[in-house]
């Protein structure tokens, strides 16, 4: 499913960078699925599977810790260097360039500082992440070196490159690391390594296209755009540095507290990351949406065109609604297969599935809210929820976790999304009048849900892939052509009739 969004000059731009993108994120997404539940289960122990996610959710986490804010500053501020300047003496890339590097060199020291609290605190449930947390650190930096150039990509509407690097690169390297060490042509140890270097690739790739720019330059004289904005570029990087880091903090932290409290330790980490993956499926359009709505908020904001940002307000809540429902029911249907196809190591996967997938789902259902207020001039504001929901996620992922182990980390994720979304949705109705649902949206929800009620009683086959089948095509019957024939959105009404066609024309040929 995708995300399009029609109006004025930025129509063909984010159609066509949004069919492209997503076709981009779910060829990635395909490959991971691969990767999690047909590779690895076979070739890796679930300690070993657990290790790949801390080494990631770690060198994720504090690779956005190093950027100190700058990553929003470019989001925020490159249509004013772009207005104001020829591109020979935009200074922002080398500006930035140095804050992540002094970032990075700063958290080293930390680490090396601290590597003495990671062996307390890991020891007991999960020795082998003590035994290789030093690959953290070659993931942070590649991963940092990416997220900065991304940050540019976006900027000159090269969103589906970057996510092309980002969503299939790493994933296809994973799948060669799992077919080499299945084939025993390299060891376990040299796997981990090899997979600290995922985003080495990525990066090395991203920074030649975006080289081939005559806009991408390294000026290390300060321009006046940044002696003019400097105030204003720090105080906003910093909030939104720490709303951002502290957003991520909180939707991370379910992986460290697994490790180092869950009787499971790396098993349960394991468990945990491929529901975790099951439920990222719902995030295909999300992930699209990000990247290309991103600049052109930020030139909505910057003309004060709120008519665009509502459009795309209203149209990011159903189009995300129908994608997020027909994922969500698709996975509900077939988790009993998951679960017998994964075995009795994968206990329990089911229930957090599924209690995941709701608070996903409720995610979704608030649409472009992250997008529109951290583009805006009510910034701060982000900065404010995602303490808030720091404040509430900590806490909640230690206690759960601690009294109910992995469905502790279900738990918490579904209550903290559920009021993080709240809050967003809030402020901006209050603030801006920005209220995105319709009666189309109920209907919606009406659809999917019929839809998927019907097919869960149909009953279960023994045969895994004939099960999965029926209870797709069943669900794709009962629910398209209502969407399609209630007329809820011109983009999926629009992308039918394009495949109807493509269909009929092949089907002639032949």
């Amino acid at each position: 499913m995708l995300i399009c969004f029609y109006l004025h000059e930025d129509m063909g731009i984010i159609q066509s960078q949004a069919i492209r993108s997503t076709i981009v994120i779910i060829l990635g997404f395909t490959v991971g699925a691969f990767n999690l539940l047909v590779l690895a289960p076979r070739f890796l122990t679930a300690k070993e599977l657990g290790l790949t996610r801390i080494i990631t959710d770690a060198g994720i986490t504090l690779a956005t810790m190093c950027t100190l804010g700058c990553l929003p500053i470019i989001y925020k501020f490159f249509p004013f260097y772009k207005s104001h300047l020829p591109a020979k003496k935009n200074d922002l890339p080398f500006i930035t360039l140095i804050v992540c590097l002094t970032g990075f060199v700063l958290m080293c020291l930390t680490g090396y500082a601290c590597k003495d609290i990671i062996v307390r605190k890991f020891s007991e449930r999960s020795p082998l992440f003590v035994e290789y947390s030093y690959l953290v650190y070659p993931f942070s930096f590649f991963f940092l070196m990416f997220i900065w150039m991304e940050s540019f990509a976006w900027s000159f509407k090269k969103g589906v490159v970057s996510n092309t690097l980002k969503e299939t690169v790493p994933r296809l390297f994973f799948t060669a690391l799992l077919i080499f060490v299945g084939m025993k042509l390299i060891s376990m140890s040299s796997f981990f390594i090899l997979f600290s270097l995922s985003y080495m690739l990525p990066a090395l790739s991203l920074f030649i296209v975006l080289r081939k720019r005559n806009d991408f330059v390294f000026n290390a004289v300060v321009s006046p755009v940044t002696l003019r904005f400097q105030d204003k570029m720090v105080n906003f990087g910093l909030f939104l540095f720490g709303a951002q880091f502290l957003n991520l903090l909180s939707r991370t932290a379910d992986t460290f507290i697994l490790s180092a409290k869950s009787e499971g330790g790396l098993t349960d980490t394991a468990i945990f990351t491929i529901a975790t993956y099951v439920i990222t499926l719902m995030e295909v359009p999300q992930r699209s949406l990000t990247s290309i709505t991103v600049p052109i908020l930020a030139e909505s904001w910057k003309n004060k065109n709120l008519d665009n940002i509502r459009h795309i307000y209203i149209k990011s809540v159903t189009n995300l609604l129908i994608t997020g429902l027909i994922i969500f029911s698709i996975v509900f249907l077939n988790i009993h297969n998951l679960a017998a196809y994964l075995g009795k190591d994968y206990n329990g996967i089911s229930e957090v599935v599924i209690l995941m997938g709701i608070g996903k789902l409720i995610d979704l259902g608030t649409g472009a809210n992250s997008q529109i207020i951290s583009t805006s001039s009510y910034w701060k504001v982000d900065f404010t929820t995602n303490v808030i929901y720091t404040i509430l996620a900590l806490p909640l992922n230690y206690l759960l976790i601690s009294y109910y182990g992995l469905m502790g980390a279900a738990y918490s994720s579904v209550i903290a999304l559920t009021f993080y979304n709240l809050m967003r949705f809030g402020f901006l109705w209050y603030k801006f009048k920005l209220q995105p649902y319709t009666l189309k949206d109920l209907l919606i929800i009406i659809i999917g849900g019929s839809a998927l009620f019907i097919t869960y009683l149909i009953p279960r086959n023994e045969n895994i892939l004939m099960d999965l089948i029926l209870r797709c095509v069943v669900f794709s019957i009962l629910f398209f052509p209502l969407l399609y024939f209630t007329k809820i959105s011109e983009e999926v009404n629009k992308l039918v009739l394009k495949y109807v066609r493509i269909t009929a024309k092949f089907l002639r040929r032949h």
